[in-house]
């Protein structure tokens, strides 16, 4: 019955309706994890100042590196899972679940003890100055001690969606989120802590979070269990999952390594005030960025769904409606960044220097907001539609293969703004090219959508 009641649900009901129905969920777990961020900032922008900015800025890819481990074996286990399941297969689902837990723990071991270890070289190369190294030790030699909470919170919570339980999920989340904001004022003012009380009320949080997931794993109302029997590792299991995860596990690695870049870019040019700037950029940014990422989690199911059911015009209104809700948040960024720009500079510090280069630079940076909604919605689409290797290019156009290069470039003939700028154009470029796959794209749905209703049962046989 609840497969009846999907499928009418996704096939039937107004786009408009099934969206917002599908997005708020998604669209929530995503603000929460971009406010995690935000606070963490302002609160070190404000109890510490832009050198504290400049030290969690430019350990991030060690952050990122975890994060990408987890992505690895949570995005790559649980669409296993989400097979077995359909297969009726729960014994085989729960041995996945089981060795996903162990690499993880396995994974976070590692990670740690080779940070702790090449923790200051990395830093070195990360970008990092003799005046924001303590900073940045300060905060990442207690963050390493909390990858396995990290990587238990983000890669196990993959599980918990897959189950169909986007609430639960959504609550690992804000409980999280809750709980670094009430944690990190006692830290570094009450208590006087600084940057390391930052770092202890995120770890905290992070602890808190992954210990609600075990629960519901070992003792909630989870459709599957981790019993000690499935915690041996199988390496044939373990071979599946990588190979599935191995496409998010690249493109967060690409994304450290473009921070990375820019990081060493900002401080050639710059210097650290201007790799404080980029880190308040980057927060305000994400707050837009991360409700069309949760538009875009939701219009997947409903496109993919009826892409499968050959229902093409809903297919099509579904990524219209899609593109116009993500245009429009992006274009309330784009106007509140340029309208308001030093008031939002002013939230993370009193600097009055960081405070006129970090305006000058999000409104830089922010320029062609107003079509990046375009482009991350219609470069999902390709993924929704089972064309992952024309999502991924696209995805990684603007992320990595156009950004990276711009990076190099632009600084040589402007400088310091230059790297404001690097983002913007590659944005651009990647919504041109991004307009001509999806142009030619639609032009083929309307060609099948004739066929079909030509020949219904030829095109039928054909899918």
């Amino acid at each position: 019955m609840q497969v009846v009641e999907r499928e009418k649900l996704l096939g039937e009901k107004e786009i408009p309706k099934l969206l917002l129905k599908f997005s708020i969920p998604a669209i929530v777990g995503m603000l929460v994890n971009a406010l995690y961020n935000f606070v963490d900032m302002v609160f070190i922008g404000q109890g510490v100042g832009p050198l504290g900015i400049a030290g969690v800025r430019i350990g991030f890819p060690l952050m990122v590196i975890g994060m990408a481990f987890a992505m690895l074996i949570g995005i790559g286990g649980n669409s296993l899972v989400s097979i077995r399941l359909g297969q009726k297969r729960k014994e085989e689902a729960e041995q996945i679940l089981g060795n996903a837990l162990v690499c993880m723990i396995i994974i976070a071991i590692v990670l740690t003890v080779l940070g702790l270890i090449l923790m200051e070289p990395l830093l070195r190369i990360f970008g990092a100055s003799e005046e924001v190294m303590p900073y940045a030790k300060g905060y990442f030699r207690i963050i390493i001690y909390g990858t396995i909470f990290l990587m238990i919170e983000m890669g196990m919570n993959n599980f918990i969606r897959g189950e169909g339980n986007p609430k639960v999920a959504m609550m690992t989340m804000l409980i999280g989120a809750i709980l670094n904001t009430v944690l990190d004022p006692i830290f570094i003012f009450a208590f006087g802590w600084g940057i390391e009380g930052a770092a202890l009320a995120t770890i905290m949080s992070m602890a808190v979070s992954a210990i609600w997931v075990m629960y519901y794993f070992l003792y909630g109302n989870s459709l599957l269990k981790i019993s000690k029997t499935n915690l041996k590792v199988r390496f044939k299991i373990v071979k599946s999952i990588v190979a599935i995860g191995l496409s998010p596990f690249a493109m967060q690695l690409a994304a450290s390594a473009v921070v990375i870049f820019m990081n060493k870019g900002l401080a050639q040019y710059g210097g650290d005030i201007a790799v404080s700037a980029m880190g308040i950029i980057n927060n305000v940014a994400s707050l837009f960025v991360m409700v069309v990422f949760g538009i875009n989690q939701g219009a997947q199911p409903i496109i993919g769904f009826n892409y499968g059911a050959q229902k093409y015009e809903r297919v099509k209104n579904a990524l219209k409606y899609a593109i116009g809700a993500a245009t429009m948040v992006v274009t309330i960024g784009f106007m509140t960044t340029q309208l308001f720009a030093p008031q939002m500079i002013g939230l993370f510090t009193d600097d009055f220097e960081l405070i006129e280069l970090g305006a000058k630079g999000l409104r830089r940076v922010m320029i062609f907001m107003p079509i990046i909604g375009f482009q991350i919605v219609s470069s999902a689409y390709f993924q929704a539609v089972g064309k992952p290797k024309q999502s991924m290019l696209l995805s990684l156009s603007r992320q990595v293969l156009l950004l990276i290069p711009m990076i190099i470039i632009l600084p040589k003939f402007m400088g310091l703004m230059g790297l404001f700028t690097a983002g913007p154009v590659a944005d651009l470029s990647s919504s041109i090219l991004t307009a001509i796959f999806l142009f030619f794209e639609l032009k083929h749905l309307d060609e099948k959508q004739e066929a079909e209703k030509l020949n219904p049962k030829a095109e039928l046989g054909k899918i």
